[in-house]
């Protein structure tokens, strides 16, 4: 009996689209060429134009990929969760972890150049911010203040994410824990000493 061979398939533009993401993961948006990246789906360049009329769409589908998963589909889960400083925490531990999503997103942060990573980088930054600071509304702090502690733990988001790539030893996986939880203290539930809202005190009480 013949074996059917990944060829022989329709490719989909999500096909073509995970590839793309891959292939930023691997080498930066510059690593998204197409030929190369047919030839790792079996496919020929034909197959790639009746999907996409040139290389900056394939770019978007990818962008359009890595918001989904890495954004989107994140609220998603984490509104599974009813208590926001619980929602926060694993937030702000889900920057610790590494693989091919998260060395995507360190590419596309780290050299944000091309017109259509720019305003992917910028809408969803704004989108993580927006909704951070809704978490923290929730727990009781003013807009103002929400916003600020919201840009913040976004920076140590990113920043620790950055680093465990850029210098995985400047600090052990245990040091690293340990600082998001000190950032996880002083920006969702309060400095030591600083009155905070009723919300982040029963936080507190709930040992989130």
């Amino acid at each position: 009996m013949l074996m059917r061979n990944r060829s022989q398939r329709r490719l989909t533009p999500a096909d073509w689209a995970r590839a793309a993401l891959d292939a930023i993961a691997e080498g930066g948006v510059d690593g998204v060429a197409v030929e190369t990246i047919a030839g790792k789906l079996d496919a020929t360049k034909g197959s790639f134009y009746w999907h996409f009329k040139n290389r900056d769409a394939l770019v978007e589908a990818a962008l359009d990929l890595w918001e989904e998963r890495r954004t989107a589909a994140v609220i998603e889960e984490l509104e599974r969760e009813p208590d926001p400083a619980r929602r926060l925490h694993t937030l702000l531990h889900a920057g610790l972890e590494a693989g091919p999503a998260q060395r995507a997103e360190i590419a596309l942060l780290s050299n944000p150049s091309h017109p259509a990573v720019l305003r992917a980088v910028r809408r969803v930054a704004r989108r993580r911010i927006s909704y951070i600071a809704d978490q923290l509304k929730a727990l009781g702090w003013d807009a103002p203040a929400a916003r600020d502690r919201a840009i913040l733990l976004y920076y140590v988001y990113v920043g620790h994410m950055q680093m465990a790539h850029a210098a995985p030893r400047l600090a052990t996986v245990q040091d690293r824990r340990r600082q998001v939880e000190v950032a996880f203290d002083a920006l969702v539930l309060g400095a030591p000493g600083q009155e905070a809202p009723a919300g982040v005190s029963s936080a507190r009480r709930r040992g989130t």
